[in-house]
């Protein structure tokens, strides 16, 4: 009997271990991924707005940050914002981040269930009402940082602020099409 509580303890222990998967994350249409700039798109461009009101939200222990923050988003009314700052701690994450240089581009998945970090920040954009939120992690070991997943877990707490602007158009921040 006690062979198998050590067999199912040690089987639970690595089945909870960091995992990584890469997937490819291609467009819809594959011929966006390999069209030319356009020359009626600038390099750059800028977008001025006001912050409306600033939106400060606090997760308690157990609490899928993700999650949380897009129900508070809806719940807030929040169309368009962003992400100034966060703080706290997490049981475990998922994340993902960018692997290659050319498009489509490629995302590595590192999920890791068991593994205790600190938020040391996050930061990212409110977009049409969808989140676009990266967050960067410190263990005793390493930092690490990406886009946030779902299944990131609040351990003591968290805390995260977002500026509201309403006088904007994000619409094309993050489409990746628009070159």
């Amino acid at each position: 009997m006690k062979l198998l509580i050590l067999f199912v303890m040690t089987a639970s222990m690595l089945f909870a271990q960091e995992t990584r998967r890469e997937t490819i994350n291609a467009s819809p249409n594959p011929a966006e991924d390999t069209k030319a700039n356009s020359g009626k798109v600038p390099d750059v461009y800028a977008i001025t707005g006001h912050f409306d009101r600033i939106v400060v939200l606090r997760f308690k222990y157990q609490t899928d940050l993700l999650a949380g923050m897009e129900k508070m988003v809806k719940q807030e009314k929040i169309r368009n914002g962003v992400i100034l700052s966060a703080v706290g701690s997490v049981r475990g994450y998922q994340l993902h981040m960018v692997s290659n240089r050319t498009l489509p581009s490629h995302d590595i998945f590192e999920t890791n269930p068991t593994e205790p970090a600190d938020l040391v920040s996050m930061n990212g954009y409110v977009i049409e009402g969808k989140l676009h939120p990266h967050m960067t992690l410190a263990t005793p070991e390493k930092v690490i940082a990406g886009h946030l997943e779902p299944g990131t877990q609040v351990f003591t707490f968290a805390i995260v602020t977002i500026g509201v602007m309403n006088d904007v158009d994000f619409r094309r921040l993050d489409d990746k099409t628009y070159r």
